[in-house]
């Protein structure tokens, strides 16, 4: 990971459905809406992935900079060594 690691702060389940309905209670499990308590319709899959896929292409048109300091405590990876060890893991997969 680099100072220009993407690292999303807003992309989620989360916050697509706080956009979609503000102040709904719900719950979620497997991708299924298990508690789902409003007066308003529960949304879509689509609606919500929609969501989400704006969410994601406003965080990317940010140019955000991370420090290093910054990005080892969201990842919780504090050496390089670590960092390539990570990442050679992920390619044997």
């Amino acid at each position: 990971m680099t100072e220009e690691t993407k690292i999303y702060q807003l992309y989620g389940i989360n916050t697509a459905m706080h956009l979609l309905r503000p102040g709904a209670r719900w719950e979620i499990s497997n991708r299924d809406i298990t508690v789902w308590e409003d007066e308003r319709p529960c949304p879509t899959w689509e609606e919500i992935d929609d969501t989400m896929e704006k969410i994601k292409q406003f965080e990317d048109s940010i140019n955000t900079i991370w420090t290093k300091k910054q990005i080892q405590e969201i990842t919780g990876i504090f050496e390089s060594d670590d960092l390539q060890e990570v990442s050679e893991d992920q390619s044997q997969e």
